[in-house]
Formats: structure tokens, C-alpha cells, sequence
């Protein structure tokens, strides 16, 4: 499956990006036309009206330095960047945003001027770019060096060269400068050609006191200059896109270790969070000796970087060389965090060093094919993590690992690129059917007789039969797999068009479609096939393995969702969960009733959402009761205790109460010297954040702690509060951004538009403080994305589709520009229309049930 799958992105035809465009890239573009003589300032109009730059100069190498003042929080710099001209021309056009650039001048090859005057810089704000007049024509196949002077302020908010700070135990505020270009945030820290497909060399220096360290993307030279300043010069950078470029100067401490290949690889963060580093760098060194196998490809810089920043708004960033990192994606305090947190870390170090090959060494030509870059670097993720640290077991068990069925394995990798020997298989057609239109397929079985009788249709969750998008042809190659009760074999058979038929036999009693979910499409049982399906699972589940379980209550109330399944054939498919001892199927039938009630609590259905409560805790009593208040078993256990106990608690189940009031009190009278259980400490702190005192003891702590991990749990806590003016001070803290951090507001909205007492404290708080936000995060930023979705994703009524609508439509011009707000809309939609179809259907079930 693994060599598959390589092919498949080797089949996508990714083009390799070097120092200059493909010609297929490029646009059918001119120059402007050369001018003889030189021009009056006032005569020159900007030569450009095209949002992307244009193609017949290109930049070869840039020599960058670079002076930041961490006292004035502003910086000045020089640029020198190799140009090769291609076509005659007088202008340079580039990027720039809030720069003050006070010289410009260009030189031939052998560094003389070309005019012995400073050169005009023209502006265009709207695009970000600069136009630089040369008096001189610059001659088509010649090489030149564009030399500038700028400075500017280091900037607000996660974009650009930007000030963060920290406070040490002892109170004190410390700064630092960091970067975060992509997608075009470099132009706001250099002048520069800043689309992807403008690979160039990089030499970078900086300036600073001996105070703090520097670091860029490769190895570091630091020389004295006069008095107490020092320049770092590093090594000229391989060939790589401006959005990969990072520099930071803090006053950070590292840990350091080799990889079998010798690259060295560093941890960084602030002095006080030293000892959170140590199992990151474990993980990196592992990882980067992994991939560089994996990939055959040798990792080609001489040191890889990982440092967590303070302010941060995205994950993690994938600078070649100096990956930057959330402090929660990268700090693990043993104390502290969960088995959850240890995941997370994991997987984003993954990610980000699969993206030192895929999007750094190998680079979208434009943004519109980010996807592929993510996509790839997120399917690595599991890869990389089931390779080094199979005891996290991410989308695979024990078992399955060591017997590399369908996980990774370099023995069974080749053996699965041939499941289906025997057919002749057009690898690039079946794929353009997965590649070229979007949208996943759903597969309707229907039993007749010996036959099973296939159909398939485009999945659509949010559309309505009535909608001509649900009548809208679309066409897989689904390798299809199933298994039946009267074989342990699993047969294979490749459905290429729009129905299609099986042969199982007479005798089969039931047949299970898509064996250990292994494959991409929605499988709907149609007439009685649900029932059957229920019944066996009811009277024998372990016929079907833990993946086939979990697969089919997946598919269950993925139906249910779109309409094509009543809730109640759902919830009597999950009957079966007080059987169940594994913990995979058990969490995917807990997470939708906990999806259901929080729709339901948000509505004005009181008696509806009590019996709501009592049905969860009467069918799950059983795992709660079982449930231990420790960091004890395995992976899968513990995420389940998490889980479990939070939902329990709060559905206020007495005996979970009692426990977690009892943790919270002893961890009060410990003056929060008690280390508690990492998996339930969250649940402890909610509870115990119910009251005043237990509120207030918290947000002390919250100010003071030392571990992101710790902070977070109790943020979440915080925001569990039914006291909305609480509610309303975490809000104003995360706008404010002194005691929480603006990079985690978006949390917080999101936080608190799950309480029922915030939902529209946190809508409201959005509207209100809309351009601030914007102006705060920028508008297509995660944050803006999740403060967006998080609010109106917990809408279900047609008043409350009606409001968003008008909100959206106020702010039209921005709104129109984020996808972020069709998927609110669609959300909402969605909500509204489960609402429609299940809520009479969920009352009347559960009313028998109580029965």
C-alpha cells in the first residue's frame, strides 16, 4: 500500500521547481518597453498591473543583512540579490509591504554602477510591490545586483519579522524577533520576488549584542565588529522559496544531538522551559533518520532546527532548517502532559520534517496547490509516527504493526502494491478519477439473493435529494474489498462504473463491504442491510475485527448526517457498544453522541436533552465505572479515560463528581505542588472551576505556570464556567492579550461558544470586535478560520442561519475573499437539517428506551 501510494503522488506530476518558472507556469507576460533616457521621478507611473510578478527577471541569490534592536523594536537592513534578465527592460519589479526603503541602486556584474544617482522606487500598495527605475536599459541575458536599503518597525500580530515576548518566574518581560513568511509575509522583512516559483540561494547576517543568539536556516560564523555588536554570518542557503527564509535573535537555550548521518539537530526554547526539549529532540533525530531511509534522498543541510515560540498563531512552519513551532507542539513536560499532548508533539515534528523534502526540496509552483504540500506531509504524519514510535498506535494496533497488515512495514510494504494481482490496472486513470474531480464516492449495496448489486453516487453531506448537485455525475475506480461470514477471505474487485455487480454465494448470511476501512468511499447497506448488520453485532461483533466495527458506525451516522440513514437504524447499530471491549469502536460511537447532545443542550429542549443524559450514562456506565483516575495502560486505554470521565463529568454523574472534587481539592491544598493525573487533570480542573474560588485558583495558576500542556487544560477548565461574566473576562483576557496570549483568542472564542452559557457571548464578541480581529490576525489567517467556524458551527435553528447570513452579507467584501465562511454557512445548513430530520426520530427512540 505504502509504494502505491508513492506513485500515486509521483502520478499527480509535481513539477520540480528550480531558479526559474516552468514554461507551462509561467504567464504569457512582457516588459514594460525599455526607455533610452532616464526619467524625472514625476514621469514615471508604476510599470505594472498584474498581481503576480512578472517573468523576465529572476532572482538568483540573495545577500541579506539584517540589524534588529530589541529595545526601539525596529530593524534595519540591506539586500543584495543576483538578478538574471531575460527579456530588455528598465524596470525591477518585486515585493515589498512596509518597508521604508531609502536607497536603490542596480550594478553590472562587476559591482559598477549603473547610474550614479539613487534610483526611483514606486509603489503599489494594493499589490505589495515595487517598481525600480533603471535609466540604464538592462540587457536580456545579462546578470545584474539590486541593492537596497530599508528599515521598519518589527511587526504586530504572527506575520513577517515580529516582536514576541515572555515573562520569567521572577516577572520579568523578555523580547525576541521571529519570522513567519508564508504564504507572503517575507516581502514584510526584505524586499524580495516572493512566489514560490522564485527559488534563490540565500546569505544571511545579522547583527546583534551579546545578549541573545541568532539563528537562520543554515550553519552559523559569528565575527566581532565594534564594541559589544557581533555579526552571525551563515552559510549560503540551497536553492529555496522566500517563504521557507527564517531568522530569529531571542536569548533561547538548546539541547543538541547527531543523527546516524551526522546532521545536527537542535531544540530550542525560552531558558525557563529547558528541560521540555529533551523528548522532542528525541523525536526529531529519529525521524530525520527515518525519512532520509524512507525517501532514499540524503536530508541536504548540515543541521535541522526545531524552536518554540512564544507568540505563535499556526502550528508549526516547515523553514528549511529552522522548523518554528507552536510551545504545545513542540514542549513535552512529563508532569504535565497527556498521553495526547505526547502524540500531538510527535506527530507535528513528523510533519513538518516530511515537509523538509515534500514542499521544501520538492515546491508548488503557486498556492492553489498548497493542498498536495499538506496532504503529503499529513499523510507522512502517520507514517513517520508508526515507523518510531509504534506505542502510540495512530489510524493501527499492536497487533497490526507486528504483523504489518496494514501499517507500515518495509518487509510488507512491496507486497501490498500487488492486492490486486491478476488485474491489469491503469494506475494513472484510476487515479485522474480520484485527483481531477472532488469529493468522495458512496457505495449502495443491495442484496439479492447470490448478488450483491453496487451503485455508486458522490457523497454529499450538506445537500438536499431535491438539490441538482445530488443528480450530478460524477465516476470512482473504487478498488472495492469485502468479506462475508462464510469465508475468511478478503475479495477484491475494482467497480469502474456508475453500478455494477458481485457473485457471493446463497449461503453468505451477511457481507461486510470495504474490509478494515482500508479504502476511500462511504458504504451505505440499503434496505434491511442495516438491520443485518445490527444483528450481528448484537449476537457475535468479534466477527467483524475492530476496524470493520469502527468503519461501520462511521458510516452509520455519516448517512444518517447526509440523509440517506434514519438516526434510529444508527443508535441501534451502537447498541451493541456495552459489549464492546475495544477502545477504537467505543470512542467512535462516544464521539457522536457527544456531537448529538451538544447540539441538543445549545437548543431550548430541556426534557429532550435530560434524556439525552441519562440514556449516555446509563449505556455507558459500565466503561466509567471501570474507568481508573491514573496515567496507567495503554495509548488507546488512556485516551478513553480521557474521553469517558470528561463526558461524564460533564453530564454531572454523581461518582465522577465525587472524584474529580476530591483531585481538585487535594490539588488545591498542595498550593498546586500535586502532580495530578495528565489524563484526567483536565477533567479535574473543570470541575473543580465551577465555583469562585476554584475558578479564581486557576487563573492564578494559569498566569504562572510554566507549561503550555498544564495551560492549556486549564484554559479549556476556565471556559467551562456557567457564569457568563467569567465568560466575558476570558474573552476580554484573549483580546487583550497580557495574560492570554492573542495567539490562543481563537482558542478561547472556540472554547466558549461550546459552553451552552457562551455560545453567544463568543458570536457576539466576534461582531463585535470584527476589525480588530482582522486587523489583529489578518483575514485569512487559522485563527480568523476558527473563530468563524467555531462560533456558527454550533448553530441549528433557521433564526440563527438568518443572523450569520446578515453578518456575512455586512462584511461582504472580506467575506467574500474566506472560504472559511461557505463552510459556516454549510455547517449551519447542516445542523439545521439534522435537526429537521432526527429530532422527532431521536425523542421518540429515546422515549422508548426510558420506557
Amino acid at each position: 500500500m505504502i509504494p502505491v501510494g508513492f506513485l500515486v503522488l509521483l502520478a499527480f506530476s509535481i513539477h520540480l521547481v528550480g531558479s526559474q518558472p516552468s514554461q507551462s507556469s509561467q504567464q504569457v507576460t512582457s516588459p514594460p518597453s525599455p526607455t533610452a533616457e532616464p526619467l524625472g521621478d514625476g514621469n514615471l507611473s508604476f510599470p505594472w498591473s498584474r498581481l503576480r510578478l512578472p517573468r523576465y527577471i529572476v532572482p538568483l541569490h540573495y545577500h541579506l543583512l539584517l540589524h534588529p534592536n530589541l529595545t526601539t523594536l525596529s530593524f534595519t537592513g540591506t539586500v543584495q540579490i543576483q538578478i538574471d534578465v531575460q527579456n530588455n527592460t528598465n524596470w525591477v519589479v518585486l515585493h515589498s509591504k512596509g518597508l521604508q526603503i531609502s536607497k536603490a541602486t542596480i550594478l553590472d556584474q562587476n559591482l559598477n554602477h549603473l547610474s550614479d544617482q539613487v534610483l526611483p522606487v514606486l509603489h503599489n500598495p494594493s499589490h505589495e510591490q515595487i517598481g525600480i527605475f533603471s535609466p540604464r536599459v538592462l540587457s536580456s541575458g545579462q546578470k545584474y545586483f539590486l541593492y537596497m536599503e530599508f528599515e521598519a518597525e518589527l511587526a504586530e500580530g504572527f506575520y513577517g519579522f515580529y516582536k514576541s515576548t515572555y515573562r520569567t518566574s521572577e516577572g520579568e518581560t523578555r523580547f525576541l524577533a521571529s519570522t513567519h513568511f508564508e504564504p507572503t509575509s517575507a516581502r514584510m522583512a526584505f524586499p524580495c520576488f516572493d512566489e514560490p516559483s522564485f527559488k534563490a540561494n540565500f546569505s544571511v547576517r545579522i547583527r546583534r549584542s551579546r545578549d541573545y543568539i541568532s539563528l537562520s536556516n543554515m550553519p552559523i560564523k559569528t565575527v566581532q565588529l565594534n564594541g559589544d555588536l557581533l555579526e552571525d554570518q551563515f552559510a549560503p542557503s540551497v536553492m529555496m522559496s522566500t517563504y521557507l527564509v527564517a531568522f530569529i535573535v531571542c536569548d533561547f537555550k538548546s539541547v543538541s544531538a547527531m543523527t546516524s548521518s551526522g546532521v545536527k539537530v537542535s531544540i530550542y526554547a525560552v531558558p525557563e522551559k529547558w528541560m521540555q526539549t529533551h523528548y522532542a529532540l528525541e523525536v526529531a533525530v529519529k525521524m530525520l533518520d527515518f525519512y532520509e531511509e524512507y525517501f532514499n534522498i540524503r536530508y541536504p543541510l548540515p543541521k535541522q532546527d526545531l524552536i518554540a515560540i512564544p507568540d505563535f498563531q499556526s502550528g508549526a512552519m516547515e523553514n528549511w532548517g529552522l522548523t518554528t513551532y507552536r510551545e504545545t507542539s513542540l514542549l513535552y513536560d512529563p508532569l504535565t502532559s497527556s498521553i495526547s499532548d505526547k502524540l500531538w508533539v510527535t506527530m507535528v515534528i513528523g510533519h513538518e520534517l516530511a515537509h523538509q523534502w515534500f514542499g521544501n526540496l520538492v515546491t508548488m509552483d503557486w498556492w492553489n496547490d498548497i493542498w498536495l504540500n499538506e496532504g503529503f506531509a499529513r499523510y507522512m504524519e502517520y507514517i513517520s509516527v508508526e515507523a518510531t514510535y509504534p506505542d502510540l498506535k495512530v489510524t493501527c494496533s499492536e497487533d497490526d504493526f507486528t504483523s504489518a497488515k496494514h501499517c507500515y512495514s518495509s518487509d510488507q510494504a512491496p507486497k501490498n502494491a500487488y492486492l490486486f494481482a491478476g488485474e491489469h490496472l491503469n494506475l494513472t486513470a484510476m487515479m485522474n478519477t480520484w485527483t481531477l474531480q472532488k469529493g468522495i464516492p458512496l457505495v449502495t449495496v443491495t442484496r439479492k439473493g447470490p448478488r450483491l448489486l453496487l451503485r455508486q453516487d458522490r457523497f454529499l453531506r450538506t445537500v438536499h435529494p431535491s438539490d441538482p448537485q445530488w443528480q450530478a455525475v460524477f465516476l470512482w475506480h473504487i478498488p472495492l474489498t469485502y468479506k462475508t461470514d462464510i469465508s475468511s477471505t478478503i475479495h477484491r474487485h475494482m467497480m469502474t462504473s456508475p453500478t455494477d455487480s458481485v457473485h457471493i454465494g446463497e449461503e453468505a448470511s451477511w457481507v461486510k463491504i470495504n474490509s478494515d476501512m482500508t479504502g476511500y468511499y462511504v458504504v451505505h447497506y440499503a434496505d434491511d442491510g442495516w438491520d443485518v448488520m445490527a444483528k450481528l453485532l448484537r449476537e457475535n461483533h468479534t466477527a467483524l475485527s475492530y476496524k470493520d466495527r469502527t468503519h461501520l458506525i462511521h458510516n452509520a451516522f455519516q448517512l444518517v448526517t447526509a440523509g440517506h440513514l434514519p438516526l434510529n437504524k444508527a443508535l441501534d447499530l451502537i447498541g451493541y457498544l456495552q459489549l464492546e471491549k475495544h477502545t477504537v469502536p467505543l470512542l467512535q460511537g462516544l464521539a457522536y453522541l457527544e456531537v448529538f447532545y451538544h447540539i441538543i443542550e445549545k437548543r431550548d429542549e430541556p426534557t429532550l436533552t435530560k434524556n439525552l443524559e441519562k440514556y449516555i450514562l446509563q449505556f455507558f456506565r459500565a466503561v466509567i465505572d471501570q474507568q481508573t483516575w491514573s496515567d496507567s495502560g495503554t495509548v488507546s486505554e488512556r485516551r478513553l479515560r480521557s474521553e469517558v470521565l470528561s463526558l461524564a463529568c460533564h453530564l454531572e454523574y454523581p461518582p465522577c463528581l465525587e472524584r474529580a472534587n476530591q483531585h481538585f481539592k487535594d490539588w488545591l491544598h498542595s498550593n498546586g505542588t500535586l502532580n495530578l493525573p495528565t489524563d484526567v487533570a483536565e477533567t479535574v480542573f473543570s470541575v473543580g472551576a465551577q465555583d469562585d474560588h476554584g475558578w479564581t485558583s486557576l487563573l492564578n495558576t494559569y498566569k504562572i505556570s510554566l507549561s503550555e500542556a498544564q495551560k492549556n487544560k486549564i484554559l479549556f477548565a476556565l471556559s467551562t464556567t456557567k457564569d457568563t461574566d467569567k465568560l466575558q473576562r476570558l474573552l476580554a483576557m484573549g483580546l487583550e492579550g497580557e495574560v492570554i496570549r492573542s495567539q490562543d483568542l481563537s482558542h478561547v472564542v472556540w472554547m466558549v461558544a461550546r459552553n451552552p452559557k457562551g455560545l453567544y457571548l463568543a458570536w457576539n464578541f466576534v461582531k463585535q470586535n470584527w476589525d480588530t480581529l482582522v486587523e489583529k490576525f489578518q483575514l485569512g489567517s487559522s485563527c480568523i478560520r476558527t473563530m468563524i467556524v467555531g462560533t456558527t458551527g454550533q448553530f441549528s435553528s433557521p433564526e440563527e442561519l438568518t443572523e450569520v447570513q446578515l453578518f456575512f452579507e455586512s462584511i461582504k467584501e472580506q467575506s467574500s475573499q474566506l472560504r472559511a465562511t461557505q463552510l459556516a454557512l454549510e455547517n449551519v445548513q447542516k445542523n439545521i437539517r439534522w435537526v429537521q430530520r432526527n429530532l422527532e426520530t431521536l425523542r421518540n427512540w429515546l422515549n422508548e428506551q426510558m420506557k
